[in-house]
């Protein structure tokens, strides 16, 4: 076990974890702690093998090595692939240099991704905007113009947006480690790589869906849902239905008594708690298909949560409590 501070906060973890996930065990382990003590991230995924280490989002400065050698690292590093050791010290939000080499970052991952959110599905919901707001600067010095593709048809589910994608290699660790049909990669290098598929092939095979779930952009998208309706007019619930496939745990996107869109139960790390098939995602439009359990939970701080109550049951009885109180009064 080591014992690593972070932003004046300790907690032990095992060896062999990474600055990352510790600061993630913190935050989950003390709901006290600030959520933003655990560093923003783009292209590590916790679900996906070998991810992460392709962003640079996560950057930490590192101002004590260990105990036995307490000298500070020279220079951020990646918490997502920088494992802790025993007396380590690492500061995030605390760090004005770690915020300064973090907006660098962000402003070289929007350097040619589109200023393109009122028309976006993945607005109110992707990681890059949130990001950039909390990050960005307010304008870009890039004068070059900007990186085009020709538009390729990838199936009647998924949409691709390769002008939006950050080249954060979710997408293709999701194709590669679960599902079993892979015609998606990556084509050409350095600044000319794109995602695309093997001779214009469509992606089919019964988890290709989950490409949506994992993208932090609008690169990836659900054709069914396209231009249907913004997120936050929309009630996330959680329902299940019995599945030969998957878990058949999802949530469901509903608009009145109209499910609008299917997608995975997410964490408070964006990250889907169950990998789901097709049939439920795409095929399972009708609100008679699930059992609708209860609202999804949302960040308070989320666009999406307007409107949302979650706890309304739990609020009628503390106002009827308070009703009663003011009655009893008079």
């Amino acid at each position: 076990m080591a014992k690593v501070t972070i932003d004046g906060h300790m907690i032990e973890v095992p060896d062999g974890t990474t600055i990352l996930q510790a600061a993630r065990m913190l935050v989950d382990k003390n709901p006290e702690v600030d959520a933003k003590v655990a560093p923003p991230t783009m292209c590590y995924y916790s679900k996906l093998k070998t991810s992460g280490g392709y962003c640079r989002t996560c950057v930490v400065k590192v101002t004590k090595g260990s105990e036995k050698d307490p000298r500070p690292m020279p220079k951020p590093v990646a918490s997502c692939r920088t494992n802790v050791m025993d007396g380590m010290e690492v500061v995030n939000i605390t760090s004005p240099e770690v915020l300064e080499a973090r907006k660098g970052v962000v402003e070289f991952l929007l350097i040619n991704h589109p200023l393109d959110c009122p028309i976006c599905d993945q607005a109110g919901e992707c990681h890059l905007q949130d990001l950039g707001y909390e990050h960005g600067l307010a304008k870009t010095r890039y004068d070059f113009s900007r990186r085009t593709f020709n538009l390729i048809d990838i199936g009647p589910y998924i949409k691709l947006h390769m002008t939006r994608c950050i080249m954060c290699f979710r997408c293709i660790k999701v194709a590669d480690q679960i599902t079993n049909n892979r015609f998606q990669g990556m084509l050409f290098r350095g600044d000319a790589s794109e995602i695309s598929t093997y001779i214009e092939k469509a992606i089919d095979n019964d988890f290709s869906g989950n490409v949506i779930d994992v993208c932090p952009v609008g690169a990836l998208t659900d054709r069914t849902f396209r231009f249907k309706s913004r997120v936050w007019f929309t009630k996330p619930m959680d329902a299940h239905r019995n599945c030969t496939k998957c878990s058949g745990k999802v949530a469901i996107w509903m608009k009145g008594n109209e499910v609008l869109r299917v997608t995975a139960r997410k964490d408070q790390w964006g990250e889907a708690i169950d990998w789901i098939c097709n049939d439920c995602r795409f095929e399972k439009k009708d609100a008679k298909d699930w059992v609708i359990e209860k609202p999804s939970h949302i960040s308070r701080h989320s666009v999406i949560s307007q409107n949302h109550y979650e706890n309304l049951a739990q609020l009628k009885l503390d106002i009827g409590k308070q009703q009663k109180q003011i009655a009893a009064k008079k």
